[in-house]
């Protein structure tokens, strides 16, 4: 089976979820022989081809980046990408089907859809209108909902990785529930594990003094993830636990103004914003912290939480979205009210001043990562799904 698959992010550009689940996702196929294609705008370097047994990187140069109209930046790459993707299939023959990946590669996955008659599976990592909480904010807003819309309904099958997402992809673009697929994230543990038994004491020293508790959070700094609530918790944590220690990690539009909040509520001494760190020293970072925390507003899974379940760090997360159904209070983690400061330092509180429990929180996570969210496992109910679709499609006319 050869599969062409279309993605905005791919290593050595990652912005999210989305980046990571396909760097994961698509040698997790090929290893069950399937002849993988990624095709990605080259953003941040890598080589223009890469191939790794039977994965393909096709990595496509663009010149549209910085034009400030980002749907009109998207619309111009796409059609970079479709000329690619022309030439690509005319020289090394024909696809099985096209598996693309969230609004940012819809427009090139339906023209090839329709030039080649292939059959599309779409996944809906997130959703314009539920990052917008519900609404959308304006034109461009409501440009990319129809584009996400419009992806569902040329899609073949669609996948999402929670129910959640099954709830908001059927209300928000009325697909057929019995068109969805639930296949959840996954994460490689394997990069984890290799720091077990690692002395990481000179590296912890670098954020947190051997007495303080360092409190952990990593991602992208927008308002749907919650830190100004992490940030304004601190005050109440530190009343109870004054050795806590804040790291957070990630780059984005509200990190000057987390800064400003910072800066505002005197913690410099006891808040650290990185903006942007390696891959190795956030996993050095999820190994040495005692508590990681994820105040999302909106979440469609939280692959993020997964990682820190992989590096056996306690885990505090928002019931919101995806994350209730990642993170179960009590047995994997601790959830908390989304958007609320008090109930963020109570969750964080409670990890902290009792290990013991933690630590029981973390053995029951790294057995889930272990046997359901494990990459192998994810490759062969996404290759379900492709089996399913070229057996309908062999059924019918286009």
């Amino acid at each position: 089976m050869r599969v062409l698959t279309l993605s905005w992010e791919y290593p050595p550009h990652i912005v999210g979820g989305l980046g990571q689940h396909v760097a994961d996702l698509a040698p997790a196929l090929a290893r069950r022989d399937l002849e993988m294609h990624v095709v990605t705008p080259m953003r941040q370097g890598g080589e223009s081809e890469e191939q790794h047994g039977r994965l393909s990187a096709h990595r496509v140069p663009i010149s549209t980046f910085g034009s400030g109209d980002f749907y009109g930046e998207v619309w111009q790459t796409n059609q970079v990408l479709a000329s690619y993707c022309r030439t690509l299939i005319e020289e090394q023959g024909p696809f099985d089907l096209i598996h693309n990946h969230d609004w940012l590669t819809a427009f090139v996955a339906r023209e090839l859809k329709h030039t080649y008659r292939l059959p599309m599976v779409a996944t809906v990592h997130a959703t314009e209108r539920g990052r917008g909480r519900g609404f959308l904010s304006g034109p461009q807003s409501q440009r990319i909902h129809h584009t996400e819309w419009e992806m569902t309904f040329e899609a073949w099958r669609v996948i999402v990785c929670t129910q959640y997402m099954v709830n908001e992809v059927h209300n928000y673009f009325q697909t057929p529930e019995d068109k969805l697929d639930v296949i959840p994230n996954g994460v490689n543990p394997a990069a984890f594990d290799s720091l077990e038994g690692e002395d990481l004491a000179e590296f912890r020293r670098q954020y947190a003094m051997p007495h303080e508790k360092i409190v952990f959070h990593v991602g992208r700094i927008v308002r749907e993830k919650g830190i100004e609530t992490l940030i304004q918790s601190v005050p109440q944590v530190l009343a109870h636990v004054p050795d806590a220690k804040f790291i957070i990690a990630g780059r984005g539009p509200e990190l000057d103004a987390m800064r400003a909040l910072v800066s505002r509520l005197h913690l410099e001494h006891k808040v650290s914003l990185l903006g942007f760190i390696s891959d190795e020293d956030r996993n050095r970072l999820f190994t040495v912290a005692d508590c990681a925390v994820f105040p999302s507003l909106y979440e469609p899974f939280g692959i993020v939480a997964l990682e820190a379940m992989a590096a056996r760090a306690p885990v505090v997360a928002s019931e919101v979205g995806g994350l209730r159904e990642v993170v179960q209070h009590g047995e994997t983690g601790i959830t908390i009210y989304p958007g609320d400061a008090a109930s963020c330092a109570w969750g964080i509180v409670h990890t902290l001043q009792h290990p013991e429990w933690a630590a029981m929180r973390v053995a029951n996570a790294l057995e889930k990562v272990r046997t359901v969210y494990n990459w192998d496992v994810i490759a062969g109910q996404t290759l379900d799904v492709y089996q399913r679709v070229l057996a309908e499609r062999a059924q019918v006319e286009w």
